[in-house]
C-alpha cells in the first residue's frame, strides 16, 4: 500500500470536484462532516471498501455508515417504511444514523453491512460532505477516519497524524461543529426502535420526534460504534477526576480547571465539540495518564459520557 502522505485539498469547488474524481476512480479521501471526519469510499466498491477496513485496521465484524445525499438516495439501498421517512423529514440533514432493513439487490459492497440483514444510513449536514455526495451521486460508506479504537478526528491534522497510509487525500472542511459521532437507532417491526449509540441527537429529541420510547437492544453489534473500546488515547483514563493526581494530564470542565478545558461556562454542547480535540492533546502530552473532570449525565452529556466509558476501558 502507498505510503504516501494524503494530500491537503481546500474545501472549495476545485478541491471538492478534485474528492469526487478520487472518490469515483475508488480511491479514498477523507471528507468533513458537522459530526467527525469520514474516510470515505463509494460503498458500491468492494474494491475501495476494503481499502476502508485495511487503512483502520477495523475489524470486519464492524459494519460502516453509508452517508446519502438524500431520503431518494436513502430509498435505493434501503427498505424505508412511514417512520423512517417522517425521521428523515424531521432530522435530516444531520447527526442521526437509522439502521434500515438492506434493499434486495442494493449496490452495497457486503463488507459495508458486515453480513447483517441492515444498513446504517445517514444524510450529513456538513455543506462540502454534502456538495460532494450531489456531485457524485453515490453513497459513500464513511467511518471516522483514524485508526480503529483511537481518538476520532475532527480537524485534518488528526487524520493525516492517524492514517498515514492509503489515503488519497483530506478535504479541508474546518474543524467540526459537533465534535462527536452521529446518534444511532435502528428502526424494529411495528414502529418499535432501539438507540444503539447515543450522540448528538438526544434521547429525548427522539422520544419527542417520534413519540415512543426506545426498546432495549440486542446483545450483538447492529451498528457503528457499539464497542466496548473505543475512542483510546493509548494511556490510563480515570473519569469523574474532581482534580489531578501527579503525572495525570487534566481535562477540565465547568468549575474544575484542566490542562485542557471541555468548556469553561459548562456548556455540554461546547463540551462535545472539544473532547476529542482534549483526548488528543492529551494523548499528546508528556503526563503517562489522564484524568477528566465529572461531566453532567443530561441532554448531549450522555453521549459525552458514553464516549469516555469507552475511551477508559
Amino acid at each position: 500500500m502507498d505510503s504516501t502522505a494524503p494530500k491537503i485539498l481546500p474545501g472549495n469547488k476545485g478541491g471538492i470536484a478534485e474528492a469526487v474524481a478520487l472518490l469515483r476512480a475508488h480511491q479514498l479521501v477523507a471528507l468533513p462532516t458537522e459530526t467527525v471526519y469520514g474516510l470515505a469510499a463509494r460503498a458500491d466498491s468492494e474494491q475501495a471498501v476494503a481499502q476502508i477496513f485495511r487503512a483502520k485496521g477495523r475489524p470486519s465484524f464492524n459494519p460502516l455508515i453509508v452517508h446519502v445525499s438524500s431520503p431518494a438516495m436513502a430509498e435505493r439501498i434501503a427498505e424505508v417504511d412511514e417512520q423512517a421517512k417522517s425521521l428523515m423529514a424531521q432530522l435530516w440533514p444531520g447527526p442521526l444514523t437509522l439502521v434500515l432493513p438492506l434493499k434486495p439487490g442494493a449496490a452495497i459492497a457486503p463488507a459495508v453491512s458486515a453480513g447483517l440483514p441492515t444498513i446504517a444510513l445517514r444524510m450529513p449536514a456538513h455543506p462540502v460532505a454534502r456538495a460532494v455526495l450531489s456531485q457524485l451521486d453515490l453513497p459513500l460508506a464513511a467511518p471516522s477516519a483514524n485508526r480503529s479504537t483511537a481518538i476520532s478526528p475532527t480537524a485534518p491534522v488528526h487524520v493525516a497524524t492517524s492514517l498515514d497510509s492509503g489515503v488519497a487525500a483530506i478535504l479541508d472542511g474546518g474543524i467540526c461543529e459537533r465534535g462527536l459521532e452521529s446518534t444511532i437507532i435502528a428502526l424494529r417491526d411495528g414502529e418499535a426502535w432501539s438507540l444503539l449509540r447515543e450522540g448528538p441527537v438526544t434521547r429525548e429529541q427522539l422520544v419527542a420526534a417520534i413519540g415512543s420510547t426506545p426498546v432495549e437492544a440486542g446483545k450483538g453489534i447492529e451498528s457503528p460504534g457499539q464497542m466496548v473500546r473505543h475512542y483510546s488515547p493509548g494511556k490510563p483514563v480515570r473519569l469523574d477526576a474532581p482534580s489531578a493526581a501527579p503525572g495525570e494530564f487534566l481535562i477540565g470542565y465547568g468549575a474544575v480547571a484542566g490542562d485542557c478545558t471541555l468548556s469553561e461556562s459548562g456548556d455540554l454542547a461546547q463540551a462535545a465539540a472539544r473532547l476529542y480535540a482534549c483526548l488528543h492533546a492529551a494523548a499528546d502530552a508528556p503526563e503517562q495518564r489522564i484524568a477528566i473532570a465529572p461531566i453532567p449525565h443530561e441532554g448531549i452529556g450522555a453521549a459525552i459520557n458514553d464516549r469516555l466509558k469507552r475511551a477508559a476501558a
